[in-house]
């Protein structure tokens, strides 16, 4: 599956195989955990996304709410994709530092961490990751992005 036409994070979860609903369901749960107050869970750009609503910080570049996070099953693997580290490159290197030294093979693009099962995910770590930036930073980093 590259992109769901799920409504529903439920639908979304039901229609992927029991290995990867599984996974997906544990990563959720460790984001919803320690998701900062302000943003809000849907499904959007076909994936579980967490995002700063409309509402919150109204002109984005393409009146779409900002994405913190999100999860998606694709076609060889799963992702968990992490705003916060593509915007600040000091939340990067920190996040590679780290998941490095829990052992795990880090397999990232700029936002996107690859994973084939969940015990290649330190779901701790990513956890931490998501309680760290508050929406009022996120938006704060998108304005000064789109400000230059």
């Amino acid at each position: 599956m590259v992109s769901s036409k799920a409504e529903t994070v439920e639908n979304y979860l039901a229609e992927l195989p029991d290995d990867r609903r599984d996974a997906i369901a544990e990563v959720r749960d460790a984001i919803l955990e320690n998701l900062p107050e302000g943003y809000v869970e849907t499904m959007n750009w076909g994936m579980i996304s967490y995002e700063v609503p409309l509402a919150a910080c109204p002109e984005t570049y393409n009146g779409k709410p900002l994405m913190y996070a999100a999860l998606a099953s694709q076609k060889n693997h799963m992702a968990v994709y992490l705003t916060s580290v593509y915007v600040n490159d000091e939340t990067a290197a920190d996040f590679r530092e780290r998941y490095k030294a829990t052992g795990k093979k880090l397999d990232m693009g700029k936002s996107c961490v690859r994973f084939k099962s969940i015990d290649q995910l330190p779901v701790d770590l990513i956890g931490e990751v998501i309680a760290a930036t508050p929406v009022d930073e996120l938006i704060g980093f998108y304005q000064e992005a789109h400000s230059k």
